[in-house]
């Protein structure tokens, strides 16, 4: 499979390229995602993103890490960070920047290490792609956590794209992505947005503690999960 998003974040890196990183969904028209969003310094980052920082205890598992700064931002607090990616380029880019530990696995085929917190930032919870699929991740990570460790990340309510008009099968937070750097297109892929009552459910099924830590006027929250 093509690494459209690993490539677009190697040029930025090494070129500081002016190609555009476009999204393209099912919903509306193609969005452009702003390649320099995944080199921001902590100064650069919300809140929610700076909070979840703070939160974090012990060894950390960044996963879907991309071009490493959430891992940086750990690190200089000399912090214990895992930074994980699927995308070789992105994690090329990571041990570039500095990333001690850069791994390019799929999170749902690492077994290796446990961890005291699990991060998943820029709504990195997404990769599940539907609600059954947050249950199976949900699981895989609860198994690559200590006793007594947490999972951090945040997620959206987009149920304001839709105005009153939802899908007629499905959940509403289900959506179809493609990347397009360069005039190529890469795979059309799943990813989730779940709402917190929702996503409430699920967590108390599969034995997990549920806290919003930080909710934005835009329907954006951070959550923490421990184990009950």
């Amino acid at each position: 499979m093509a690494d459209i998003l690993g490539e677009a974040i190697y040029n930025y890196f090494h070129t500081r390229s002016k190609h555009k990183l476009w999204i393209h969904n099912r919903y509306g028209e193609k969005e452009e995602m702003p390649i320099d969003t995944y080199f921001r310094n902590e100064d650069d980052m919300p809140d929610l993103e700076w909070l979840a920082l703070e939160s974090c205890t012990g060894a950390v598992l960044d996963v879907g890490a991309g071009a490493g700064s959430h891992a940086l931002a750990l690190q200089q607090r000399d912090m214990n960070v895992t930074a994980l990616d699927i995308s070789p380029l992105a994690t090329q880019v990571m041990r570039e920047r500095g990333v001690k530990k850069a791994l390019c696995e799929d999170i749902y085929q690492y077994h290796e290490q446990q961890f005291d917190t699990i991060l998943l930032l820029m709504n990195g919870i997404g990769l599940a792609g539907s609600l059954e699929g947050l249950k199976s991740l949900l699981l895989h990570l609860k198994s690559l956590l200590k006793s007594g460790g947490q999972l951090l990340f945040d997620s959206s309510d987009i149920a304001y794209l839709y105005e009153e008009d939802f899908p007629e099968t499905g959940y509403y937070g289900e959506l179809d992505y493609q990347y397009e750097y360069q005039g190529k297109q890469g795979e059309w892929f799943k990813w989730l947005y779940v709402d917190e009552k929702t996503l409430a459910s699920i967590t108390f099924d599969l034995g997990f503690n549920q806290e919003v830590l930080l909710e934005d006027e835009f329907g954006q929250y951070l959550v923490r999960l421990t184990v009950s």
